[in-house]
């Protein structure tokens, strides 16, 4: 298709930098919050006498309100219109950092965070907005990358600034920090071009809250595997139903209330009616591979983010800083390959670049799998979390690129919350499985290690509970077995077992993850082989071609 002369025009005239500015620092603002908080753990459980669960759930809370009312913040950016309620939310989320720096209690905290997640469900969908209604072509997708990149660089800077803060001066300054950003974004954001609102636009609330119902369960149900069973009920579960874990529940409700939701949408959408995710965001094929590429990129990203740290802080013993520190390389490798992938669109199509990308993780991800040993300092090591960052970065921001490339401009909301409903739903799912995977792993090479070690007998054996194995560092293994009737000889031999076989569980879940990233080539091979020039034009709302499936073979839909 060729470009229209509007379309030349936005391609050719420089771009301004205020929007790109707003939504950098706003995505900073947002990623910021979270990742100070787990910076700054060991000083709030001091200071607000709370174990660190509490604050794990504090960061629960506010990832899953995000997730659950996304969909929703969409339409109420477009009813009212996307800048007037991205200044709102803003301020509301400056608020709910006021909250978390001024927090006496768990409770404070928690209904501060839980806040701010709530809000960033309005934010995420009008960053999109201000992309698509700002930059084209090329420029748009530069801008897209930076919105990518400014995840990982808010994750360095809560490691250099939260982490000094909470050793220095303490950790209410990183959120008081955030309150100031919040108010120089909401000052900017009034020199931004004003989304026009569509006050004739009705809302779903049926579909918002199927949609909200789905998520919860589903998020919930994946962060419950590992603690309360996959399928069985464990003793740490809460309840039980038939024996069946909750977990297992959950997850199965969810899956139907997604189905629910969906059929629910595309119901109200062939009877032309309002609906709180317009379906032409996944109208062909080539659309729905591009969700499966995020959702499949943004699942093994996550989960190896949550192995590193475990393989660096408990087979290696280092501390939390130590660990932070050392995943830096990985972390400006995301960041500089969301940044630069963007430069690589005008020659090469998003299916092989996408291909490229997994197959640069898969193979950092076996090269990790084979060079990890119980020391660090390898160069192997080191390039592995390189070329595991560069392919991530590359893929996060080609394909929410390719996606809000296919869609009409006027979807540009829905195509950020469904960007951002991906992201929290995969790396929870990444985050639970790959634990409940690694930890199941682990349970059976102890066990089976342990049968074939003559040094320990099965007396000793029977004194440990195997059904409740766990990641634990050798000073952790040798307090459990002090309870026990262990010689120096036998807890001399248990060490050794547990050492082997926390680091083979973790190869096996890299492993793993390497064969996932392999098989996304499958879903990549049918994304754009033709990268289009610009945002397809504007499509009415209820004109029936729009949501045919017979689209697919149309070019300005990918």
């Amino acid at each position: 298709m060729s470009a229209s002369p509007s379309q030349t025009t936005h391609t050719t005239q420089a771009a301004p930098w205020l929007p790109l500015l707003v939504v950098v620092l706003t995505q900073i603002q947002a990623s910021f919050a979270v990742n100070a908080l787990t910076v700054s753990m060991e000083g709030i459980t001091t200071d607000l006498s709370t174990p660190a669960t509490s604050v794990g759930t504090a960061i629960t809370a506010g990832t899953f309100a995000m997730a659950a009312f996304i969909l929703l913040g969409a339409k109420v950016g477009a009813r009212y219109g996307s800048r007037t309620v991205f200044q709102v939310a803003v301020a509301i989320h400056a608020l709910a950092m006021a909250g978390v720096a001024l927090s006496q209690s768990p409770a404070m905290l928690f209904v501060a965070q839980a806040s701010s997640g709530a809000v960033i469900a309005l934010i995420a969908p009008a960053l999109t907005v201000f992309i698509a209604t700002s930059y084209h072509g090329p420029q748009q997708a530069k801008a897209i990358g930076l919105l990518a990149a400014a995840i990982p660089a808010a994750g360095v800077l809560a490691l250099l600034v939260a982490g000094t803060f909470a050793t220095t001066i303490g950790w209410r300054y990183s959120f008081a920090l955030m309150v100031a950003l919040g108010a120089v974004n909401l000052a900017l954001s009034f020199r931004l071009k004003p989304v026009p609102p569509q006050p004739g636009l009705s809302i779903d609330w049926v579909g918002a809250g199927i949609a909200a119902a789905a998520i919860i369960a589903l998020s919930f149900g994946f962060s419950g595997l590992g603690s309360w069973g996959v399928v069985l009920a464990t003793p740490q579960a809460p309840v039980e139903v038939l024996g069946l874990s909750p977990a297992f529940v959950l997850v199965i409700v969810g899956a139907v209330l997604g189905q629910v939701f969906f059929r629910w949408v595309r119901r109200r959408q062939d009877a032309r009616q309002s609906r709180i995710f317009d379906l032409r965001v996944l109208a062909t094929g080539s659309e729905k591979a591009v969700t499966a590429c995020m959702a499949i990129m943004l699942f093994v990203g996550t989960a190896a983010n949550f192995l590193i740290p475990l393989y660096i802080q408990v087979v290696q013993g280092r501390s939390s800083i130590q660990t932070s520190f050392s995943i830096i390389p990985y972390t400006l490798s995301i960041f500089l390959a969301s940044t630069f992938v963007a430069y690589l669109y005008a020659q090469y199509s998003p299916s092989l670049l996408a291909r490229c990308g997994f197959v640069v993780v898969a193979l950092a991800l076996v090269l990790l799998a084979f060079t990890i040993k119980n020391d660090w300092g390898q160069v192997l090591v080191v390039l592995g979390l390189v070329l595991l960052g560069l392919g991530q970065g590359a893929i996060v921001a080609l394909v929410f690129n390719t996606l809000l490339s296919s869609a009409p401009r006027e979807l540009a909301g829905d195509v950020g919350a469904w960007r951002g409903l991906v992201h929290n739903l995969s790396g929870s799912v990444g985050i639970a499985v790959a634990s409940a995977f690694a930890v199941g792993v682990l349970a059976s090479t102890v066990a089976s290690a342990a049968a074939q070690h003559p040094e320990i007998p099965p007396g000793l054996v029977a004194q440990v509970d195997l059904d409740d194995v766990n990641f634990l560092s050798n000073a952790q293994v040798a307090e459990i077995l002090a309870r026990t009737t262990a010689n120096p000889v036998e807890l001399a031999a248990a060490i050794e077992v547990n050492s082997e076989a926390r680091l083979r569980a973790l190869q096996i879940s890299l492993l793993a993850l390497a064969g996932i990233a392999t098989l996304a080539i499958v879903p990549a091979g049918r994304m754009p082989k033709v990268r289009p020039g610009d945002l397809p034009e504007v499509l009415e709302p209820d004109d029936p071609d729009a949501i045919d499936d017979e689209t697919a073979a149309s070019p300005e839909r990918g």
